[in-house]
């Protein structure tokens, strides 16, 4: 998986130390070359001997006192990645802000290979201002921030801030160096669903959760692809996908039309409200002042102002039906999709909110096919797959 390449497995002082030194058997078993750079913190945690047995070279420790005159920039040059786990707030501090106090904040300065940075702290640093400012910066400046996840710390402690498992970190590291099949590819994804406001307070809405939008945006991540999510909910974390929150469906197709001429490929799986109040009111609506009238106007049509542009990705739409799928097929056609999915929302386990989804691919002449129920995770990846191998046979990148 990474053979021959190199890797500088970067220690900072944190009680997750230890599983560095399991990460770097993991690595060299993946076939790569590994060197060492730790803080004075981290040799309390973790002892330079044990990481010069495993990787065969000794650590690099501090700046002065070296054989190599210059050993920051020596080990930075032969690095192909640079993995700094445990980062501790402190780290990720001097990193972002540029600070060679030490050799292994001097390393990442001098380096011009990825750099992933897997957080490891209490939640209570995880969560503080300075730090979340920190890990903007350094995702800024190109960093994969790999993790932190929820689960046991220091001291009996339990919650956001525990460092990625070493097998997560190698998969991330290996991904690096894997070109996957929409690599090059520009995604734009839509998801969730849209709140048409009626007051400041109320609003028109549906029930979409926005899981399909997510997984099939982490797919197409996943695929090597650079993907921009326009989305109504929380969004997945992922190196390769930008964010772009919107509320309404007015904002949502000024987005994605903004965006769409840019795209290779657009896959709209946003539940986007058909309707909308007129006249939303400027105030709150009172039971006091009695019921109130509320006219309704169409929204945009985004998927059909997609179809329109005159240069249009591929366009991969969704479709929400109750029972038989006549609507779907006519509105695959109408539209002059590429691919149009439809899925019934009254069938068990294919509902919104759910982790399951049972869907029919219908192309643009109207033939359906029908998947089996999968997660939507599994429903995502599989039509990441279908996406490429119908748009690469048409002459796609």
């Amino acid at each position: 998986m990474l053979a021959g390449r190199h890797v500088v497995l970067a220690i900072s002082g944190g009680v997750a130390a230890f599983k560095a030194a399991y990460l770097a058997r993991r690595l060299i078993e993946a076939g790569a070359e590994v060197r060492t750079v730790m803080t004075a913190s981290g040799c309390e945690f973790l002892g330079p001997q044990t990481m010069a047995a495993l990787t065969g070279a000794r650590p690099v420790v501090d700046l002065f006192g070296q054989e190599d005159v210059s050993p920051h920039t020596s080990l930075a040059q032969w690095a192909d990645v640079i993995v700094v786990a445990p980062a501790t707030a402190a780290t990720i501090s001097r990193l972002a802000n540029g600070l060679s106090s030490d050799a292994l904040a001097a390393t990442v300065l001098a380096a011009q290979c990825p750099v992933v940075v897997a957080p490891a702290m209490h939640t209570e640093m995880w969560e503080h201002p300075a730090t979340a400012r920190n890990v903007a910066t350094l995702r800024g400046d190109g960093c994969i921030i790999a993790g932190p996840v929820s689960g046991a710390l220091a001291g009996g402690d339990e919650g956001p801030g525990r460092m990625l498992e070493p097998d997560e970190i190698l998969e991330i590291v290996t991904g690096i160096f894997a070109a996957g099949p929409m690599t090059g590819w520009r995604v734009l994804v839509s998801a969730g669903g849209t709140r048409e406001a009626i007051d400041p307070v109320r609003y028109i809405g549906n029930r979409s959760s926005g899981k399909m939008g997510n997984a099939l945006a982490l797919a197409a991540a996943d695929a090597g692809a650079t993907v921009t999510l326009v989305t109504t909910v929380a969004a997945p974390s992922h190196d390769r996908i930008e964010v772009v929150a919107v509320e309404s469906a007015q904002e949502m197709a000024e987005a994605v039309w903004g965006l769409a001429p840019e795209a290779d490929v657009a896959v709209l799986a946003a539940a986007v409200a058909d309707f909308r109040p007129a006249e939303p009111a400027a105030g709150k609506l009172r039971r006091a002042e009695g019921l109130p009238q509320i006219n309704l106007e169409p929204t945009p049509d985004i998927l059909a102002g997609v179809g329109a542009l005159e240069k249009r990705p591929y366009l991969v739409g969704f479709a929400a039906e109750v029972g038989a799928l006549e609507g779907a097929i006519d509105k695959a056609r109408r539209k002059g999709l590429d691919l149009l999915v439809a899925n019934d929302i009254a069938s068990p386990g294919s509902g919104f909110g759910t982790e399951t989804t049972e869907v029919t691919i219908i192309t643009p002449d109207g033939t359906p096919e029908a998947w089996e129920m999968l997660s939507k995770s599994e429903v995502a990846k599989k039509l990441v797959a279908e996406i490429v191998r119908r748009h690469g046979a048409a002459g796609g990148n």
